[in-house]
């Protein structure tokens, strides 16, 4: 009657869960989007699926600081460890909204593995390593109580100085980076570097961190084999979509969320953090620093929750960036390989968000765009650049929302969260076994991505496979050689630096020697950088033009002065 048509109607409607060959569908080919690139959300749900993106960048993120802090000597100093971890945060997402704004895409910006293997060379001069813990400096920093504020300040000398020095090399460096975007030389170096080239040099970044990862699982293997509840909620339970309900339109949902394999990392390393405080309230654990699972617990760190401010904004506090040739070498084979990888990147989240295939012009902006963002963390002192992060990318075909606008949203929130001093400080408590475990996955992931850009070879090449063979093998067998006889080379002291660098930087070894034999070694169709090109261009169902790409409020002016139109950028 008509009374009960006025009423609001209470309805539950449950969608089928999503077809394993429908998500496959939508990753590859960007189909039925919710929102599209150039589409607006709604501003409850741009924060809900910005803060997703958030906690999806958060383990790559926060893996950064906690890998360096040993070579950095801050291993024992949790406040400057809770400072790296909020700057970190705060400049991602700065770099966030400088690439969403005037660079190409919706990607995300966060710190970069390729970074951490050069830096780890670099401190591994001997002019750079850690004072013994004996030493008359380090003894000031061991004094909780009476330090004098010389003492205070020569104890973060010790590290401030090495910041400086990584912050010199990742600023030149970067230079690179814009150079190669701004005058359009990315698609001329495209021509030479193919996938025998890109497979060992980022294979090489994961195997090179094998030892962090060991250093830190060795602390207690048990609690590391807990987050391997990444493997059980990426894997056995992927297809599991679990029920939730949401009310809208005047009626209750029951919908089908895929939550296991969004928040596996999320999950897996909660989970082992609750089995570390659980044990370390009933004392489980041993009390003594010297005994078998002592690291395990997370009480160890709780000063850096108390001491840290609650407000802290981030700012260039180190001093004065230095910069040495050997450094700023090693670092331009980190910015050459996370350049490689973020082109990959691009063409995959134009396919996702709805976009045709980026043109030249666009990843040119992008790459300087990210030069720009490694320069701004330099300057800020996160011992870091920032690259665009797959992960992030692959959530937009999952979750069908490629808006430009929730990724600028993610920005924020990581600005606003890194601001909070309190909240970096929390994850200092986090157990050295825990992170460990996370090593093993997430290390083990980045060298099967590069073994995965072999798809597009020929393997049954013996050409190929002495190519691959040989430039991943010496990139292992060099570095480890010039780490095990330390002074072999001595020539000049400048010299000798530069040698040691890059003959300790895995990664350039490998990338080298396959781009060198890969471009010199006659070949026909063996090389598979044609097939490479085209699968990462691939097609994609535009819900949009090109001006997409344009760069915001400059497209008028540029359109109207006709030498605008060749500039690469």
């Amino acid at each position: 009657d008509k009374e009960s048509d006025e009423q609001p109607q209470l309805t539950v409607d449950i969608e089928e869960p999503q077809t394993e060959e429908t998500l496959e569908e939508t990753v590859d080919k960007g189909v039925d989007l919710v929102y599209s690139l150039n589409d607006r959300p709604p501003w409850y749900l741009c924060i809900l699926l910005g803060f997703q993106h958030y906690i999806l960048a958060f383990g790559g993120i926060i893996a950064v600081p906690l890998i360096l802090a040993e070579p950095l000597c801050i291993k024992d100093n949790n406040v400057a460890k809770s400072q790296l971890i909020s700057t970190i945060f705060f400049v991602s997402g700065l770099c966030t909204l400088l690439q969403t704004a005037l660079g190409t895409l919706p990607i995300l910006q966060g710190g970069t593995f390729s970074f951490i293997t050069p830096t780890l060379a670099i401190l591994a001069l001997p002019k750079w390593q850690c004072p013994a813990p004996n030493s008359p400096v380090m003894l000031s920093v061991q004094l909780q109580n009476g330090t004098s504020p010389l003492q205070m300040e020569n104890s973060d000398e010790i590290w401030m100085s090495r910041m400086r020095e990584i912050q010199g090399a990742i600023l030149v460096a970067s230079l690179l980076q814009i150079v190669l975007g701004f005058s359009g030389l990315v698609g001329l170096v495209l021509r030479f570097i193919g996938p025998l080239a890109i497979a060992p040099t980022i294979n090489l970044i994961g195997l090179s961190l094998f030892i962090e990862a060991g250093k830190k699982s060795g602390g207690h293997w048990g609690i590391a084999a807990t987050v391997s509840l990444i493997l059980l909620f990426s894997q056995y339970l992927s297809k599991v979509n679990v029920p939730m309900i949401a009310y809208k339109d005047k009626k209750w949902k029951v919908f089908q969320y895929p939550l296991f394999k969004l928040f596996s990392a999320l999950f897996g390393m909660c989970g082992g953090w609750l089995v570390c405080f659980l044990l370390t309230i009933f004392d489980v654990l041993p009390t003594k620093s010297d005994q078998y699972g002592f690291s395990a617990r997370t009480d160890i760190s709780l000063d850096a929750v108390k001491n840290s401010p609650w407000f802290h904004v981030p700012y260039p506090q180190w001093g004065l960036p230095t910069v040495s040739l050997s450094s700023v070498l090693g670092m331009m084979a980190g910015v050459l390989a996370s350049t490689m990888e973020s082109i990959g990147d691009y063409y995959a989240c134009a396919r996702l968000s709805g976009a045709p295939p980026p043109p030249t012009h666009a990843i040119n902006r992008g790459i300087a765009v990210e030069g720009i963002g490694c320069i701004l963390a330099a300057l800020w002192g996160t011992g870091n650049g920032t690259t665009s992060y797959s992960q992030n990318i692959a959530a937009l075909g999952i979750t069908k929302v490629g808006s430009r606008l929730v990724l600028q949203t993610t920005g924020i929130l990581m600005i606003i969260l890194g601001i909070f001093g309190k909240f970096g400080a929390v994850f200092i408590t986090i157990p050295d076994p825990v992170i460990g475990g996370m090593f093993l996955v997430m290390f083990g992931m980045i060298a099967a991505v590069g073994i995965s850009n072999l798809q597009y070879v020929d393997l049954n090449s013996s050409r190929n496979l002495l190519i691959l063979g040989f430039s991943t093998f010496s990139g292992l067998v060099l570095p480890t050689w010039f780490h095990s006889n330390p002074g072999i080379i001595d020539t000049i002291k400048e010299l000798d630096q530069v040698i040691i660098v890059l003959f300790t930087t895995h990664m350039f070894i490998g990338g080298f020697f396959g781009f060198v034999l890969d471009n010199t070694i006659p070949t026909d169709k063996e090389r598979g950088i044609k097939s490479w090109q085209d699968k990462v261009q691939g097609e994609s169902k535009c819900t949009c033009d090109q001006s997409c790409y344009d760069i915001p409020f400059c497209t008028p002016i540029f359109k109207r002065f006709r030498c605008f139109q060749y500039l690469p950028f």
